[in-house]
């Protein structure tokens, strides 16, 4: 599975290393809804009012609505042409996330994050591409992204971004998310992991993050991935490339292992 998520009821998944978009409505029986070209396999899952968009291989951006549609607009963003990856292939859309205003913001690696106004139609770049985004999440009113850098957390809209680093052992951070008024985070060492945790803080508050510790072993050898840490009203899980699930259920205060021996995980979402 190349990524999962879910609006309302409805469940979208990305099978067949990325080709063919899938729908449930009880995350048991799945159905086929569209394939994805070959050229540009999908990466990334965001259902929105707008259509289901579909990240890419690439860079580029789909929506499929009625069929499946090549989001124009996302490839006229200024700056595209210096998008790039550390080791020298293609750049690809890796995740996507929508404000309660309606905001679409769009993690590209390396290539920051575009925002879209007006449902797609048209995208401007926020973050510096440096920063090296691998999560995006709008949540609360606030920007919140993942990045080589700790976490980055803009309250305008993308217009400017502080970082958050304090209380972390190390700032390479793969994955985001909110649970309750808890922000939690993955943060090691560097892409290869090393020394990998996840760490939380007061949504609202200033002040250093914690590292989650109760329930959890003192280190995880790898990453923590972008996709692999979700959260929703008071309860957060995560997996690990190991086959490892954990829960927990007051915001990231305690954590259980839920289940082991699995294939290594690449994304999760809450039912």
């Amino acid at each position: 599975m190349a990524a999962l998520a879910r609006l309302g009821q409805e469940q979208w998944a990305l099978l067949a290393g990325g080709r063919s978009l899938y729908r449930s409505t009880d995350g048991i029986q799945w159905r086929l809804i569209a394939p994805v070209g070959p050229e540009w396999p999908g990466t990334s899952l965001l259902p929105a009012p707008e259509g289901v968009f579909i990240g890419t291989e690439g860079a580029h951006l789909l929506r499929f609505s009625s069929g499946t549609d090549v989001v124009e607009g996302f490839e006229l963003v200024p700056g595209r042409e210096g998008w790039y990856t550390p080791w020298g292939g293609p750049p690809a859309t890796r995740s996507m996330s929508r404000a309660g205003d309606g905001t679409l913001y769009v993690n590209v690696h390396v290539g920051g994050i575009p925002r879209s106004d007006d449902g797609g139609s048209s995208w401007h770049p926020t973050i510096d591409i440096d920063a090296d985004v691998h999560q995006v999440l709008a949540v609360g009113g606030a920007v919140l992204a993942a990045t080589a850098l700790g976490l980055a957390r803009s309250d305008d809209r993308g217009a400017s971004w502080r970082f958050e680093t304090e209380g972390l052992q190390a700032s390479y951070s793969r994955a985001v998310a909110v649970s309750g008024g808890t922000i939690l985070l993955s943060a090691s060492t560097g892409p290869r992991g090393g020394r990998a945790a996840i760490y939380r803080k007061a949504f609202g508050v200033d002040g250093p993050f914690e590292r989650c510790r109760v329930g959890l072993p003192e280190w995880f050898e790898s990453n923590i991935d972008s996709h692999c840490l979700v959260g929703g009203d008071g309860i957060a899980a995560f997996g690990t490339d190991d086959g490892r699930v954990f829960i927990s259920r007051n915001e990231g205060a305690t954590w259980t292992q839920e289940a082991e021996g699995l294939p290594s995980v690449r994304c999760l979402a809450l039912a």
